[in-house]
């Protein structure tokens, strides 16, 4: 680990070893500005007019990966996050970020970063803690704002065949729904950015089309975004029984005419004073992919890289 330069910033976190790199801003944030295969390209969405600024009045977009709390509302969720961030060694390629406290809204964030010995493995830890005096409903949210030019990949679960007579049926379960798929208003089923397949929804990023966006609860374990021959892939988990913001919503997913956002949203929780709620998930780069056209090469392809 050690301490870098990075597009106007002087001051920012770099893990690496032979394989890949991650940079966590200091001067601002946290946020994983930039994430890469060694000698490859920044798979992450940088907005350069926001590169270097610190101290602004309003939230910035900036890019990266951010630290979000949901539901999203006007006011908690874009606090701006413009202010020197302390960090502390968790070994020889972990750390742990903590910004100022939210004192305006009694939370404490902190970001854990963790980078494998090799290969291009990233654990990412988000907590939140009530330093308030009173209860606080949220959820811990991890937006990752990816660089334009790519496809989204979402695998969906095993379809099964309609039990037809209640003989056939092993229990009700056997006609009732398996798959929650959430719609915000500016999503157009005629928009040729999606596919939805018998396997999986592909979301081209367009620089030319604007806001879309889906929510699922999404029991996979997976998510990845190809762009220009590198694979970008995020890992989590689902817990059944528990209670997911945006009508139950694990994962979601955003873009617009600059960038495509792949969401994790943790448990949505009523958090006691001095308590913490936590989202974790992991990511991982594979270079050399070949275009992806069909499901049929997401399963000869990317599966494989998976297993």
């Amino acid at each position: 680990m050690d301490t870098v330069a990075y597009r106007g910033w002087p001051n920012n976190l770099r893990l690496s070893n032979q394989d890949a790199e991650a940079i966590v801003t200091l001067d601002v944030g946290p946020r994983v500005i930039s994430y890469r295969l060694t000698n490859g390209f920044n798979v992450m969405k940088n907005y350069d007019s926001m590169m270097g600024g610190t101290g602004e009045a309003e939230w910035q977009i900036r890019g990266g990966h951010r630290f979000w709390l949901a539901p999203e509302d006007l006011t908690r969720t874009y606090f701006p996050d413009n202010r020197p961030v302390k960090w502390s060694a968790l070994g020889n390629l972990a750390a742990r970020f903590t910004p100022p406290p939210e004192e305006k809204y009694g939370v404490q964030k902190e970001m854990e970063i963790t980078m494998a010995a090799k290969g291009s493995r990233v654990e990412v830890t988000l907590r939140v803690t009530n330093i308030g005096a009173s209860a606080t409903e949220l959820a811990p949210w991890g937006p990752t704002v990816m660089a334009p030019g790519g496809t989204e990949i979402i695998p969906l679960p095993p379809k099964k065949n309609h039990p037809g007579h209640p003989s056939n049926a092993k229990s009700p379960a056997d006609y009732a729904p398996n798959q929650e798929l959430v719609l915000w208003p500016y999503l157009d089923f005629s928009d040729s950015r999606w596919t939805f397949g018998s396997r999986y929804i592909f979301l081209r990023q367009d620089v030319n089309k604007g806001p879309t966006k889906i929510g699922l609860a999404h029991r996979m374990g997976w998510v990845a975004y190809l762009n220009s021959g590198v694979l970008f892939v995020k890992r989590f988990d689902y817990r059944d029984g528990a209670v997911y913001p945006d009508r139950g919503t694990r994962y979601q997913t955003f873009s617009n005419e600059d960038m495509l956002e792949m969401e994790t949203v943790g448990e949505l929780v009523t958090l006691l004073p001095g308590k913490s709620a936590v989202l974790t998930e992991s990511w991982e780069l594979f270079g050399n992919v070949p275009p992806i056209r069909s499901e049929a090469d997401v399963d000869r392809v990317i599966l494989p890289l998976l297993r």
